[in-house]
């Protein structure tokens, strides 16, 4: 971006001076790549698991040396300290690293479980201001779509563009948006992830074919949150961290894109599903399942051998396959939607659309975005520069939230159908 940042004041110089050391300490710490499964293992056993010949994969890690990153993270947090936002919001960011850090360093062994959890939750943790679980979510919505059965088929079927249309495709309307080429949008056939959005770059996983669907979700999900509040935040005066995502930003930031598809009509049913498949997969190795078995799960569930494999292997980056450990990221997608969904309601309620803007100015958790408030106010926290379609169009938005915050108040259980006929 070719705008000039705004000059700091000396006060806040500190923090900047920290915000730095954060951003070089973490430059080595890679999540996903270090626990990433090589693209040719996973080829050759699909084809095994296609012909039902099960085994489990023998995968091999490096595991990284982070002992140096988490020395300087443990002294930006003593040193930033808690008693500013914005030292609070360092605090947290670098202790977030550094559980990452720990986690990658036991990568390969059941290590890796307990900081995932610590950094992306457990599917048995409770929704905030719900009595329901996050794993009582997931099996609603697989319940939800299995009862619609065939009246709503999987979208997968209708697979129609290839990796290198979706990427000119995606090209041309992401330049349009921002006035100018500032995303590249490559074909990867090394990805494990149908698709994955950096600030400048989203990669589409090569060889695999993509529905109408898949290519409104890259656009919500991917691109207009993910890639737009990297951009954002890469802008901040102060806090230029808030460009990259943080451990502990990474249930608001899946939870804010799987919202942004929902709001604006790119989510389906059988997208819901195959979220909530992964919670109670996960649930599912933490009590004892191996990857065979998990794999056997989401095939049961409908999914095809390539499909299977690639969500069972979610599940085991980084962990054992023989069961009792998991990478517990996945987890995030359906709790963040959910508690991103009531943050919205709750802004509405409080007539803080304000702080809905926000949330798109780096990579924020929803906690940042209430704590930092005296800094979006002096303006050391810039505004957006860019916002999707959905936010631009603050009525249509508060419309729609309006209408879900009283209609919520209606319990279905007193529903019935006799009376809904007969008061029309």
């Amino acid at each position: 971006m070719s705008s000039t940042p705004a000059a700091v004041a000396p006060e806040l110089q500190r923090y900047v001076e920290l915000d730095k050391r954060l951003l070089a300490a973490v430059r080595g710490i890679r999540i996903l790549p270090t626990v990433a499964w090589p693209a040719s293992l996973e080829d050759r056993m699909i084809a095994a698991y296609a012909r039902g010949q099960f085994s489990l994969p023998e995968v091999e890690y490096v595991t990284p040396d982070l002992s140096e990153e988490r020395f300087e993270l443990a002294a930006i947090e003593r040193e930033a300290g808690y008693d500013d936002p914005l030292g609070e919001y360092l605090c947290r960011t670098a202790e977030s690293w550094r559980i990452a850090a720990e986690m990658l360093e036991a990568v390969g062994t059941a290590g890796v479980t307990a900081p995932s959890i610590v950094l992306y939750g457990r599917p048995g943790d409770a929704i905030p201001g719900s009595d329901r679980s996050n794993l009582d979510a997931a099996r609603y919505f697989v319940e939800l779509s299995d009862e619609l059965g065939s009246e709503m088929l999987d979208d997968d079927v209708n697979v129609a563009i290839s990796a290198d249309e979706l990427r000119a495709d995606l090209s041309r309307t992401l330049d349009a948006f921002f006035g100018e080429p500032l995303i590249a949008v490559e074909v990867d056939p090394e990805l494990t992830a149908k698709a994955a959005a950096g600030a400048t770059r989203i990669r589409l996983r090569g060889g695999t074919r993509f529905t109408d669907y898949d290519r409104h979700q890259l656009l919500a999900h991917e691109a207009l949150v993910h890639s737009l509040t990297a951009l954002n935040g890469r802008a901040q005066p102060v806090l230029a961290s808030l460009g990259r995502t943080s451990p502990r930003v990474t249930a608001t930031q899946e939870g804010l894109a799987v919202f942004a598809e929902l709001i604006s009509g790119a989510i389906d049913i059988s997208r819901l599903k195959r979220i909530s498949l992964r919670i109670l997969a996960i649930d599912m190795a933490l009590n004892g399942a191996d990857f065979v078995e998990v794999y056997q799960f989401f095939s049961s569930c409908g999914q095809n051998p390539a499909d299977s494999f690639h969500s069972a292997q979610r599940v085991f980056r980084g962990v054992p396959l023989t069961g009792g450990a998991a990478f517990a990221k996945d987890n995030v997608y359906l709790s963040g939607l959910l508690t991103v969904h009531t943050f919205f309601r709750w802004a509405l309620k409080q007539r803080r659309m304000d702080m809905l803007r926000h949330l798109f100015a780096g990579k924020l958790a929803l906690h940042d975005v209430i704590s930092l408030q005296p800094y979006f106010e002096t303006g050391a926290i810039a505004p957006p520069r860019w916002l999707p379609p959905w936010m631009q169009h603050v009525h249509g938005l508060a419309g729609k939230l309006a209408f879900s915050l009283f209609v919520n108040r209606i319990h279905m259980g007193k529903v019935q159908a006799e009376a809904l006929s007969l008061s029309l």
